[in-house]
């Protein structure tokens, strides 16, 4: 089962990468071409956000796989899913409050002092949402069974890229009509942070399926004590 999570979580790191570059380009063009696009797979920052997004995925297959082999479920790997669960959703803040800084400022929304503020304005109310999520989550994971934990996280999750996206997909669309060089960058990584946990609660319920799956072709055999004659 651990190889198994461990192909789902790697499956999310190769749809991450193949759909960087037709995003870009969906996102920006005319004004950036091919060769433009595929310059992000140079940039370190690409990189440690893919890293931090497939760890996360990892973490929160963790308590899948525990429930899949029926091993005991102790309080780290529920709090690692908790933290894992809460960090999602202070993504997607941050990128709701990415785009709607730019739809406010528009073209000085990418100024150094204004862009530095924007990010400061963004990144502390995704942790303190980062937080009073994982808190939520807790909150949870004391009344209700780790598998049903795992199920309410993922469609909060869902939920909330869904309506990330009702918030990034219109700004950018107005900040794509402002003319002004590299129009969208904003917006575009409220985009890219709805889209990403999007496919982020897709994770377990992959995992989930592929287990149910797995136990209809492989049912366990009885065990040799229940099948003795009765006398």
């Amino acid at each position: 089962m651990k190889r198994w999570a461990l192909i789902v979580a790697a499956l999310y790191f190769v749809i991450i990468v193949v759909l960087t570059v037709p995003a870009i380009l969906l996102g920006f063009v005319p004004q950036l071409g091919l060769k433009d696009a595929a310059g992000v797979y140079a940039l370190w920052p690409y990189w440690l956000w893919l890293g931090v997004m497939t760890v996360s995925q990892c973490v929160l297959l963790a308590l899948p796989v525990r429930l899949a082999e029926r091993r005991p479920v102790s309080r780290g790997p529920v709090w690692r899913t908790v933290l894992a669960g809460g960090l999602m959703a202070g993504g997607l803040a941050a990128g709701a409050l990415f785009s709607l800084y730019e739809l406010v400022y528009g073209e000085h929304a990418g100024d150094p002092d204004h862009f530095k503020r924007g990010c400061w304005s963004a990144l502390v109310p995704g942790l303190l949402t980062w937080v009073l999520w994982a808190v939520v989550f807790a909150r949870i994971s004391r009344n209700v069974p780790p598998a049903d934990l795992i199920s309410r996280q993922c469609r909060r999750l869902f939920q909330g890229s869904v309506l990330e996206l009702l918030i990034a997909v219109p700004t950018h669309i107005v900040a794509r009509c402002r003319d002004y060089c590299c129009a969208g960058f904003l917006t575009f990584v409220g985009l890219t942070m709805g889209v990403s946990v999007m496919l982020f609660a897709f994770g377990p319920a992959v995992f989930v399926l592929f287990v149910e799956r797995w136990k209809r072709l492989h049912p366990t055999p009885p065990h040799p004590s229940s099948t003795g004659t009765r006398l």
